[in-house]
């Protein structure tokens, strides 16, 4: 009897179960959103939305500058001086305050070249830029927030304050779909997740004091410095996958069509809904037991808890949502969706292999293995951008899942090859 007591009372099932309530909640408003955006928009509108969202993803990373992973480590490390915590926390938003009022800067001033770009030509979106550019400061500070909440070690805030603020996010995104139907769509790509800053800023006033601690007398140029490696290994997954996966639709609209692209994009949605469970738990529970982490046993016992406990959850659940495939197209989306069902099987192998490869990726943002990191990241994006490029070509839309599922059983293979000391030496330290 102890050792069931033993699992229930675990830090990680509560962690894991708090975590698959605020996943569950997300992709119950995902499903929501993408069957609105299916029924008044369309494949071909959700291919914009698609890009939109690319882009906006980098975004992020330029305008928190990487800093995420860097933030929850020296939050973490600080937490318990005062001092330490004062400088971490100055050093961040004194630091995010000046790029943010580039980034704003220049989304508004260019506004008809990033509509032109984004939208292939069209400029008749420009006015979601310039609103971009006003929302931004809200997203951005939500992200660092949130990041400083993990720092802190209150996953349960973290994850509450998601949960409330993708409630908020859904209502804000239906209004306007509805409303202003593709338009409207790309308004709630950029105003939606400004509504997490709101929620996160009341769940922060229970840890500390925030703007207390921002004083520009405790800026640490060399805790920025500390950052970079951080904040470089962030910013380069941040900016060149999305924009990789930006030219891939673009290709895929020059070769199969707008509505193809369209069908790729509500792969990929469906696809970031289930992989929810797993990165949200990296982040929130493995990544700062990782930053803490001290010699090869620690870091493996971390890998092991992954692998026997995560992994297979998520092996079972992409089995029961390979059969069930047609009844979730027909509930997220329309008939025009139908050929996404041809995708799901070579989309949740790659998915599956990504899964096992999350938690490495992570230990190598988590000890600032900057060159393995880059390696390894560069890898995956040229073999997936080939990949992609040739199959599209050979099978149409098909062979951007088979390029999907090649790249990440390479990337996997690659990470668990690194860290095989790590994993078959638990007496190394």
């Amino acid at each position: 009897m102890g050792v069931p007591k033993k699992i229930l009372q675990s830090s990680l099932l509560r962690a894991t179960s708090l975590n698959a309530f605020g996943v569950l909640v997300k992709i119950v408003i995902g499903f929501a959103t993408s069957k609105v955006i299916a029924v008044f928009v369309g494949p071909s509108g959700m291919a914009l939305v698609g890009n939109l969202r690319n882009f906006l993803t980098s975004l992020e990373g330029v305008a928190t500058l990487g800093f995420q992973n860097g933030i929850v480590k020296y939050v973490a490390e600080s937490k318990t001086s005062d001092t330490e915590l004062r400088k971490a926390i100055s050093t961040i938003f004194i630091s995010l305050f000046a790029i943010m009022a580039i980034c704003c800067a220049a989304l508004f001033v260019f506004s008809v070249f990033w509509s032109n770009w984004i939208f292939d030509g069209n400029s008749g979106f420009s006015s979601i830029f310039r609103i971009l550019a006003i929302a931004l400061p809200f997203y951005a500070l939500s992200i660092v927030l949130i990041a400083i909440l993990n720092g802190l070690g209150n996953y349960r805030n973290v994850i509450w304050a998601n949960i409330f603020g993708n409630l908020i996010g859904l209502a804000i995104s239906i209004g306007l779909i509805v409303q202003l139907k593709l338009f409207g769509a790309l308004l709630a790509i950029v105003l939606s997740p400004s509504a997490l800053f709101f929620v996160t800023i009341v769940y922060m006033r229970r840890e500390i004091p925030l703007w207390t601690f921002i004083s520009i007398g405790n800026f640490d140029r060399s805790l920025l410095k500390r950052m970079g490696a951080y904040s470089l290994m962030t910013l380069f997954s941040a900016v060149c996958v999305p924009l990789v996966y930006l030219q891939i639709r673009q290709q895929v609209i020059d070769v199969s069509g707008v509505d193809a692209a369209g069908h790729w994009e509500a792969m990929n949605r469906i696809s970031s809904y289930y992989m929810l469970f797993v990165t949200t738990l990296v982040s929130v529970y493995f990544l700062p037991k990782l930053v803490l982490a001290d010699g090869n046993r620690e870091i493996r016992g971390i890998f092991l808890s992954y692998l026997s406990t995560v992994v297979p959850m998520f092996i079972a659940s992409g089995l029961l949502l390979f059969w069930l495939r047609d009844l979730v197209i027909s509930i997220l989306f329309t008939a025009d969706f139908k050929p996404v069902s041809d995708l799901f099987a070579w989309q949740i192998l790659g998915d599956g292999f990504r899964c096992v490869s999350l938690i490495f990726g992570c230990c190598l943002i988590a000890k600032k293995m900057t060159q393995a990191f880059f390696v390894t990241e560069i890898l995956s994006l040229v073999i997936l951008y080939v990949a992609s490029h040739l199959l599209l070509q050979a099978v149409g839309i098909r062979g951007l899942v088979i390029a999907h599922a090649v790249t990440y059983s390479a990337y996997a293979l690659v990470l668990i090859g690194y860290f095989g000391k790590t994993l078959w030496s638990p007496d190394v330290s």
